[in-house]
């Protein structure tokens, strides 16, 4: 069994944390790339198999540009933190037309200490949230069984960093499910300590994962109308 991620690749992002500027990474640039990048990018190619199992319309894609892995380079544009680097490596598994609509993806973390796998609707359009709302009160049924299913729950927690105070408006209070309406993401994710991230068996419990996934992010693609 393939084993992708080491030591080194959490002491990279150690360091990097650490030493957050351009010369140090600059000098440490060829450990980011043997240590995290490229094994990322060779994790990702051996997804695609069994994301493809899940989703013919899902794609986990190594390319280096347009593909799932995230820069690690922050956009420092707008923001009061100008760390110019990550201290983690993301990637996401993403829908085919992910640049036509708004989409769910699955989502893979690396951070010492801070690793996950999660998928679903983050910090989408108030479009989009009103369109997953509407569907989740036209469609509780089905809700309950992708949302809420035991096995679902027992493996992943549900996002609830961000949720209004009170039910959005014109949405029933009595609602079954009211408190899902409140999210403003929707997202189930676990968390996946180092030695699962460094050991042998990673591939296999990501691809467990996915499937598990797969009817909750099949639900929020039939609210988008999109395929799954």
């Amino acid at each position: 069994m393939s084993r992708y991620f080491s030591d080194k690749s959490f002491k990279f992002l150690r360091g990097l944390a650490r030493n957050n500027e351009r010369a140090w990474f600059q000098s440490h640039k060829a450990d980011y790339e043997a240590h995290v990048r490229e094994p990322f990018q060779r994790l990702l190619g051996d997804l695609q198999a069994p994301l493809s199992d899940v989703s013919s319309h899902f794609r986990s894609d190594p390319k280096l540009v347009g593909g799932s892995l995230f820069r690690i380079q922050r956009d420092t544009r707008f923001s009061g933190d100008k760390a110019p680097y990550k201290p983690w490596q993301g990637a996401r598994l993403f829908h085919e037309r992910r640049r036509e609509v708004a989409a769910p993806s699955f989502y893979v973390h690396l951070q010492p200490g801070g690793s996950f796998v999660g998928a679903g609707l983050w910090h989408p359009e108030p479009d989009t949230q009103r369109r997953v709302r509407q569907f989740i009160l036209d469609n509780p049924g089905s809700w309950k069984a992708s949302a809420h299913a035991p096995a679902l729950r027992r493996r992943f927690d549900m996002d609830d960093s961000e949720t209004l105070v009170r039910p959005p408006r014109g949405f029933p209070a009595d609602f079954e499910f009211i408190d899902d309406l409140k999210h403003r993401n929707w997202v189930f994710w676990r968390s996946l300590d180092d030695a699962t991230m460094t050991g042998t068996t990673l591939l296999k419990a990501l691809s467990k994962d996915l499937h598990a996934l797969g009817p909750f992010v099949d639900y929020l693609c039939a609210a988008l109308d999109l395929e799954f």
